[in-house]
């Protein structure tokens, strides 16, 4: 909605409105550091706040609300109040999905816009078009928080699993360091079939591909580290097995070689190695190196020995 500077008229100044008393902003008897809202703004939501008090659910109403949505989208109170405005008037969702795209393409990042979408789609139980358009939105930028939640709650919700893993995977080969996507790979698999010893094992392997193309993406480590946990990092010989080979290529990266610090960690935390002198050593050597290549975190490297020194007591 734009104005039009020389057609604006204020609604202080339309006949259609003169039965309504405008409220202004309370700002108390000591105000401090006054926002200087424009003219147009305190006019259209002294006229808000009237007919909020008012309850008053009516076209003009509606049309209200959108004028303040376009001065400030963020605001909670005018969304819950069109909201209810729509459901008193019996108006078309599909129309107002219409409006509300149109804002979110300008407005990806705003929690008061995604909200209103999904109270919308659960009252019309309607999602046959939000995978389509969350990755419109997700296409613009592949780290939106609110798409990815907003998508995660309507598969899981409605039930629209299939070819989400396709999806995924069309993500991360466009950028195998989409955090988001590996994320989004996580949550369905989980809610799917579940991490059996099978489809774990696939992870594993997909997921090792992807490290050998890129050592230093820590989100494929964070996954590899995730699909793990419940087993232990040391679970799998064909992991212990890559790692050996990646040890013997030299690899210098810093996830790797706290991955593999990790590892030996876990062996000493669970009594499973026979040289408990000899891991320790082992890993304070993993410490040296890591203190080289990852200098933002060197004191922590240098706490990590500390750590490990304690077993030898």
């Amino acid at each position: 909605m734009s104005d039009d500077e020389r057609g604006y008229v204020l609604y202080r100044c339309r006949p259609e409105w003169s039965d309504i008393n405008p409220i202004p902003q309370e700002e108390g008897p000591t105000s401090v550091v006054q926002i200087a809202y424009s003219e147009k703004f305190k006019d259209v939501y002294d006229y808000f706040r009237a007919i909020l008090a008012k309850g008053e659910k009516s076209e003009r109403a509606l049309e209200l609300t959108a004028r303040a949505i376009s001065f400030n989208p963020a605001n909670y109170t005018v969304w819950q109040f069109r909201r209810e405005i729509l459901r008193a008037l019996d108006k078309d969702v599909a129309e107002e999905m219409k409006y509300l795209s149109m804002i979110i393409t300008e407005q990806q990042k705003n929690y008061q816009v995604w909200h209103h979408r999904r109270a919308l789609i659960e009252g019309s139980k309607d999602a046959s078009q939000e995978l389509k358009f969350t990755s419109k939105i997700i296409n613009h930028d592949q780290k939106n928080y609110h798409a990815w939640q907003h998508r995660q709650w309507v598969i899981k919700e409605f039930n629209q699993w299939e070819n989400e893993l396709e999806y995924v995977d069309r993500l991360l080969t466009i950028d195998l360091r989409n955090n988001s996507a590996w994320n989004q790979r996580y949550f369905v698999i989980k809610h799917t079939t579940g991490f059996t010893d099978e489809v774990l094992n696939n992870e594993i392997e997909y997921t090792m591909n992807k490290i050998d193309k890129a050592f230093h993406n820590e989100s494929a480590w964070n996954y590899l580290r995730g699909i793990l946990q419940d087993r232990g990092l040391n679970w799998s010989e064909h992991v212990k097995t890559r790692v050996d080979l990646w040890r013997n290529e030299n690899i210098k990266s810093s996830q790797f070689l706290a991955f593999v610090l990790s590892m030996i960690e876990e062996e000493l935390k669970t009594g499973d190695c026979e040289n408990v002198e000899e891991k320790i050593c082992e890993a304070e050597e993993l410490c040296e190196q890591l203190c080289k290549v990852d200098t933002v975190r060197r004191k922590y490297w240098s706490f990590v020995v500390q750590r490990l020194q304690k077993h030898l007591q």
